[in-house]
């Protein structure tokens, strides 16, 4: 799993979103802007965030597992029944 640079802070949070309430942006292909990491914590259940560039890697996100968006990487992400999740903006 990657992990956020040491030399990043926090600056904005999402709302908590769950299975119905996920922007339907965050369920189609995206990416962050240029220097922006983002950390997807999931307080409940289960999420899948899917890494769509030449690797396609699938990571299943849970409270012990969070997932880390590199900057301008194309993903997205499908919320499992029963989650809880928001995402912080690092730059």
């Amino acid at each position: 799993m990657k992990s956020l640079p040491p030399n990043v802070a926090a600056y904005k949070r999402t709302d908590i979103f769950t299975k119905d309430t996920t922007p339907k942006g965050l369920l189609a292909q995206h990416r962050t802007l240029e220097g922006v990491w983002g950390k997807i914590v999931v307080l409940e259940g289960h999420l899948t965030y899917v890494i769509d560039d030449n690797d396609g890697e699938t990571l299943e996100l849970s409270p012990a597992q969070f997932g880390v968006v590199e900057p301008q990487v194309i993903h997205h992400v499908s919320p499992q029944n029963g989650v809880k999740f928001y995402v912080e903006f690092y730059k």
